[in-house]
């Protein structure tokens, strides 16, 4: 009866300790959303994303400004460079990313803003214990908020604002730890070797806005 109430006390301690800034796995694999406050931009792709390499695969559909485009770009860091591939013709372009690579996770700057379960808590298995937090965008570009499982640090949503289109949010959904097939980060055999010298470097948002 003593051990049951030791090991009560400390699990209920665990459990009341205050959240802190946490790391995602650095492998990951899923699905995920992008829409944005004015409504002209929405995207639905699986994901890569490996850490470790500083990798990206992203298989998109979506919509902006009421045109519907697919997408299939593989980003790397490391090598500033992104390929756009073409699976129906075996082509693909090269061109530099000017973008740094952010880790999912929580960086030690933010502050929690609160913990909370997704569903219920009613009954094992119904809810999801979940923590917010808000901070600064890299080099203070504007403000993002990010939710993230208290076990684990798996990421659900993130909120961040832009000059053209405000608030814009990432669900996370079906994520898996892991890469089922870590060869889908590298560039296919037909990409070429050099880049395109016509294109412009390419971020993140401009996957949506310029490449459809």
């Amino acid at each position: 009866m003593k051990l049951f109430v030791v090991l009560s006390c400390l699990l209920a301690g665990c459990l009341a300790q205050r959240p802190h800034p946490c790391s995602s796995p650095p492998l990951l694999s899923g699905a995920l959303s992008v829409s944005s406050q004015n409504e002209k931009l929405w995207v639905t792709a699986r994901y890569l994303y490996d850490a470790l390499g500083q990798r990206i695969r992203l298989d998109e559909f979506g919509s902006h400004d009421n045109k519907t485009f697919s997408l299939d770009v593989l980003l790397l860091y490391r090598e500033a460079t992104m390929y756009e591939i073409f699976h129906h013709n075996k082509t693909c372009k090269k061109m530099p990313l000017k973008a740094d690579f952010q880790p999912l996770g929580i960086p030690k700057t933010a502050s929690l803003l609160g913990q909370s379960v997704l569903g219920s808590s009613s009954g094992p298995g119904q809810g999801l214990l979940v923590n917010t937090w808000i901070g600064d965008l890299p080099d203070k570009q504007g403000k993002f908020m990010t939710t993230v499982t208290e076990f684990g640090c798996i990421p659900i949503t993130t909120l961040y604002h832009t000059d053209q289109f405000g608030w814009m949010m990432t669900n996370f959904f079906n994520n898996v730890i892991g890469i089922s097939d870590p060869s889908q980060l590298n560039p296919p055999d037909f990409c070429p070797e050099t880049e395109d010298s016509t294109e412009e470097p390419a971020d993140f948002l401009s996957l949506f806005l310029t490449m459809h």
